[in-house]
């Protein structure tokens, strides 16, 4: 009997490379590996399911497992994790100093789902005291007209959203339309080195690191989804591709952290390594279920307050019983 054919697609990660190329099998399956950029990804398979497993947006995930599209489930493997205070931009000489005094203001967003504008958002609600209805939203791309929300929206009542595919964040940011935006990718100008958008949090990552250290949240971008098709005939898929995630994840942190010859372009990367350990702990980057609850139960609510999802998830709702335990 042969191996299971499934096709894959994810970005290019090291910490999923060995899988790429072949260096760590996952047993039973004969993998066709795509790697294609994130935003293709995403667009074919929330859109078209055009493989049978993906790397996906957490929000559109959820979204679609919670809403009229519940075909997916997935494995506790986060190819992404970005701490996200980094991502609020305003014109510069904004009077905006403080987050407190986003009440009020027009904020612009690429995709009210978008993941990084979840946590943004939740960190805005929980923490700064801002309600969602407190500000006056606009839904554009970020550098080019045309972008537009890929799921169903249940929004709160009295948040207002205008979507404006005609224009863009980058414009409406520099001609006083918005008056602060947030958005995972920078604008173009400021990315080029424009003085005229600046930073909310110049130092995003003290800002970054208080937070981690009150609510222990480490956002996830994104998740590994498969279609239960795929599960209900072979249940076991799931679990032999998260063995085989797992074994890619533990030969890219050696890397990283093998002195001898320098595997990544990051001068004083052991120290660096080090302050991350010292704050996240010795697995600063974890896969699984219990180890990242804090951060899944937080954003399953944030995505139910924003009207993502039309109900409130339970983590284990996410993944298929085969990888919710291990056997020891």
């Amino acid at each position: 009997m042969g191996k299971l054919r499934i096709n894959i697609a994810t970005s290019d990660y090291d910490h999923f490379r060995d899988i790429a190329m072949g260096r760590v099998e996952v047993e039973g399956i004969d993998l066709n590996y795509l790697n294609l950029t994130i935003e293709e990804i995403f667009y074919r398979f929330t859109l078209n399911r055009e493989w049978e497993v993906s790397e996906m947006s957490m929000a559109k995930f959820v979204a679609q497992v919670a809403g009229d599209r519940p075909d997916i489930l997935a494995i506790p493997v986060f190819p992404s994790r970005v701490f996200r205070l980094s991502n609020i931009y305003l014109p510069r000489g904004s009077d905006i100093k403080s987050p407190e005094q986003l009440a009020g203001k027009k904020m612009g967003t690429p995709e009210w789902a978008q993941t990084a504008s979840v946590y943004t958002r939740g960190w805005l609600v929980d923490d700064v005291g801002i309600k969602l209805q407190d500000i006056d939203w606009y839904q554009a791309g970020v550098n080019q007209p045309g972008r537009t929300e890929k799921v169903k929206l249940n929004l709160p009542q009295g948040v207002k959203l205008t979507s404006m595919p005609e224009t863009c964040l980058e414009e409406l940011l520099l001609t006083g339309g918005v008056d602060a935006i947030m958005s995972a990718h920078p604008p173009d100008a400021y990315a080029a080195g424009n003085p005229d958008i600046v930073r909310l949090y110049p130092d995003y990552q003290k800002a970054e690191e208080e937070y981690y250290k009150r609510t222990k949240i480490f956002p996830i971008m994104h998740i590994i989804a498969i279609q239960t098709r795929v599960l209900d005939e072979n249940p076991w898929v799931a679990r032999n591709l998260l063995t085989a995630f797992q074994q890619a994840r533990a030969r890219s942190l050696y890397r990283i952290d093998e002195m001898t010859a320098s595997r990544f372009l990051v001068p004083w990367l052991g120290s660096t390594l080090a302050d991350r350990q010292e704050l996240l702990g010795d697995d600063y980057f974890p896969y699984g279920i219990e180890n990242n609850r804090t951060t899944l139960e937080a954003f399953l609510r944030w995505t139910y307050e924003q009207g993502i999802t039309m109900k409130h998830l339970k983590v284990e709702e996410l993944f298929p019983k085969t990888v919710q335990s291990s056997f020891k």
